[in-house]
């Protein structure tokens, strides 16, 4: 198993905070983390993909207030929007009886979905992690090319063969079009939101054209954008801002806009190998984006990315801004 870098950082945040909301796409290995954190300390895991733990919790009050003294794990906990009220309240309760850290550990694959709905309840009780796939910090024995070529997912990474790496990003893709993605929005036609992904890579790491995908697809700017949020909240796709310091240039104000995994990119654009890769039009943009996404993986959130660039085009392709 490979060491994950946020394994300390959410180790630290159950020891301080009520709740813990760990955020990441499907498959990248957040239930493996959860379980190894939650080893050490007798933790009770639930599955709501599982109708056996989902039935578990047909009366959440009850259920949960029998297990108050362990950690909680639930997974895929946005299928059930109504926990965060019950608790919140299981978690005062717990507060005015003297615990006030680690009770649940919550995994969720839609950021902007959980976040709103744990936020308006869990407000001050809560800490917000994200797990990326792996970064070349955490993958040091393996050729980073290899990270490059089958990006960070565990199952691609660590694939037996580039085939079987390949069929495996294809299955994920065809899984989030056909199943995933609508149960986190309005109806989509999996093959028009294919096409935009591939459109996504095609331009990755570009600046956003709304107007041109618009074009493509056939389809209004508003939908064009309601896409793009959807990725974005899916954690599969980043928009990287514009730095807009006031120093007197004028400076470029679209976002730049990649999918977040190379090993996705490669097999949107049906990329077999290394070999293909290297004689792709795609090649060195593939490379930029990887480098800038591992840079922000390895920030494991404390830091925030922006692109800078003049109207007359000098640019700086990653600008890092430190907390204070």
């Amino acid at each position: 198993m490979i060491p994950r870098l946020l394994y300390p950082k959410l180790s630290e945040a159950l020891a301080y905070s009520p709740a813990v909301a760990l955020l990441g796409p499907r498959q990248v290995g957040k239930t493996t983390l959860a379980l190894e954190v939650g080893q050490a300390v007798n933790a009770l895991y639930l599955d709501l993909e599982s109708e056996q733990d989902l039935a578990k919790l047909a009366q959440p009050e009850l259920y949960l207030a029998d297990h108050q003294d362990r950690l909680v794990i639930i997974d895929e906990v946005h299928r059930l929007p109504g926990l965060f009220p019950v608790l919140r309240g299981l978690i005062d309760q717990g507060r005015r009886a003297g615990r006030r850290a680690g009770c649940y550990l919550l995994l969720g694959s839609a950021s902007l979905d959980l976040l709103k709905q744990s936020g308006e309840t869990l407000a001050g009780r809560i800490a917000y992690l994200e797990l990326s796939p792996f970064n070349v910090l955490e993958t040091g024995e393996l050729p980073s090319e290899n990270l490059w070529v089958a990006g960070g997912f565990p199952e691609s990474l660590l694939a037996p063969d580039p085939r079987q790496s390949l069929r495996w990003r294809q299955d994920f893709i065809r899984t989030y079009l056909e199943r995933d993605i609508p149960q986190f929005g309005p109806r989509i036609a999996a093959e028009t939101l294919r096409r935009f992904w591939v459109m996504l890579a095609h331009n990755q790491g570009g600046l956003l054209n709304t107007a041109q995908f618009s074009r493509n697809l056939g389809v209004d700017v508003k939908t064009v954008n309601g896409y793009l949020d959807l990725l974005v909240d899916l954690m599969l796709v980043r928009r990287l801002p514009p730095w807009h310091a006031n120093i007197g240039k004028r400076l470029v104000k679209s976002p730049k806009v990649y999918v977040r995994d190379s090993g996705l990119v490669h097999a949107l654009l049906a990329i077999q190998d290394k070999e293909s890769l290297l004689a792709h039009l795609v090649v060195g943009q593939s490379w930029e984006c990887f480098v800038i996404e591992n840079l922000l993986a390895a920030g494991m959130g404390q830091i925030q990315g922006f692109f800078y660039r003049t109207g007359g085009g000098a640019e700086i392709d990653l600008l890092l801004l430190w907390p204070d």
